[in-house]
Order: C-alpha cells, then sequence, then structure tokens
C-alpha cells in the first residue's frame, strides 16, 4: 500500500501559467489517442476533441466561462464536445475524459487546467468556434502547456484537501 505522501497522483493539480513555448502537434494527437480509451457507458464515446493553437479563438473561448482565462494563456486549448442527445450520462463519460487527459498531459510533462463553459448559449457557442454545431456543445475545455512560472503571493484559490473523515464514510 503507498503512503500518503508517495502516491503519484496525488502530485497532479491545475497549471494556470504556462510557459511560452509550443507543444508538439504529435504530443497533443497522442494524448487525445490516449484519451479516447476512456470508458464510456455503453461504450457510446459521445465525445469529439478540437486542439485550438490560434491565439483568437483561445481568448474568444476563454470569454464563454466565469474561470476559463487560462484557455487564454496556455498556448492549445483542448474543447471536449458532447453529444447534447446521446443521454444523461453524457457529462459524467466527458468528466472521465477530461480527468484521462490531465492525467496523461501530468506524465508527459505538461501542465492542464480544465474550465466549463456555461451557460448553455456558452457551450453553444463554444462549440460554434471550433466548427461544430447541433448537437455538440462544449461544456468542458482544457488548457494545456509546459508549465509556467509559478507566481508568487498567496492563492485566491485553497490548497490542501478536506480531511479524510469529511468526505467518507462506511456503513
Amino acid at each position: 500500500m503507498l503512503s500518503a505522501m508517495d502516491h503519484p497522483l496525488r502530485d497532479i493539480r491545475a497549471t494556470r501559467v504556462f510557459a511560452d513555448r509550443p507543444v508538439p502537434r504529435d504530443l497533443v494527437v497522442d494524448l487525445v489517442e490516449t484519451a479516447r480509451w476512456t470508458g464510456s457507458a455503453r461504450n457510446r464515446q459521445p465525445w469529439r476533441l478540437v486542439s485550438v493553437t490560434d491565439a483568437a479563438v483561445r481568448h474568444a473561448l476563454a470569454r464563454l466561462g466565469q474561470y476559463a482565462l487560462p484557455l487564454s494563456a496556455a498556448p492549445v486549448a483542448l474543447v471536449l464536445l458532447s453529444d447534447s442527445e446521446a443521454g444523461a450520462d453524457t457529462e459524467f463519460d466527458l468528466g472521465r475524459l477530461c480527468q484521462t487527459l490531465v492525467v496523461a498531459a501530468h506524465f508527459a510533462g505538461l501542465g492542464s487546467c480544465p474550465v466549463s463553459l456555461y451557460p448553455k448559449a456558452n457551450a453553444v457557442e463554444a462549440a460554434a468556434l471550433t466548427g461544430h454545431g447541433h448537437p455538440w456543445r462544449a461544456h468542458h475545455a482544457l488548457a494545456l502547456g509546459w508549465p509556467g512560472e509559478r507566481l508568487r503571493g498567496r492563492s485566491a484559490v485553497p490548497v490542501g484537501r478536506k480531511a479524510l473523515a469529511d468526505v467518507f464514510s462506511e456503513l
């Protein structure tokens, strides 16, 4: 059994500051190739992924979510599209896909930051920015790039985790 300090997944953190260094297309394709094997309900794979490196499109996407600014800062915005007619479990499947991408990016040396693009009108607009119409929506995207220098000062984002007893119980 791994100790609390030895588990490699515990090192993964959201990256909001990125180095001014492009991410090779082959690396992005490799991440997507890994992620496309993520399980989904009834193996429907109700997703499409679009890699956005164009700065103007990334800036437009960053305006579509309350906390989406990392999309503008990162060299790649990986937009996760979901089929709005695929069923109630689609967003759960997208969460699984996003987490696979986050983990794969981490082990490739990249930083990432998942963002949400809400309300529905923003998800429709984000899909349109990637060339997708109905039934596709882009409720989620992933800022992706080489981690930059951490900002100094106090973070506005809480750090640490709740105690295990606060989030876990047994019957």
